[in-house]
């Protein structure tokens, strides 16, 4: 049981490493993309986070006359989070605050998208953050995982 386990985390952490290979990590849900927005925006306001905005970007697309599959992005921060790490390297505030695509792939697969902040660390130039970074890290992961598995 211990080496089942130990090989669907390694499985798992390989899957969202090499996801995260361009910059972004990628995390599967079980939820459709409102059920797994709705269930994001849930725990980033469980968790003390600002939920700045919602965009419906599927739906702003048909207003268009244009169809694309459901696609959300939630946009999101806390100034306690953030604001470090711009202390450290101030242009990463182009990327801030944070991001996550909930979206539906051709083969009507559910993600959660977010930039990779290693990712961010090498675009902006990030040295001597380690620990923020880290926090980070660890923080959106929990978020993605919390809003898209059971």
């Amino acid at each position: 049981m211990t080496k089942l386990l130990l090989t669907a985390v390694l499985v798992f952490c390989s899957v969202i490493t090499a996801a995260a290979a361009d910059g972004v990590v990628n995390v599967p849900s079980v939820y459709s993309v409102k059920e797994t927005a709705d269930r994001m925006e849930n725990v980033l306001q469980q968790k003390g986070m600002t939920l700045i905005n919602r965009i419906n970007h599927s739906e702003g697309a048909r207003k268009a006359g244009i169809e694309l599959r459901d696609t959300e992005l939630i946009i999101f921060g806390n100034p306690k989070v953030g604001s470090p790490l711009m202390k450290c390297q101030q242009s990463v505030a182009l990327d801030l605050p944070q991001k996550a695509l909930i979206w539906q792939d051709t083969n009507a697969k559910v993600w959660i998208s977010y930039n990779d902040p290693r990712y961010l660390e090498k675009r902006h130039n990030i040295t001597g953050c380690e620990e923020v970074i880290a926090k980070i890290e660890k923080a959106l992961a929990g978020i993605a995982k919390s809003a898209s598995t059971q």
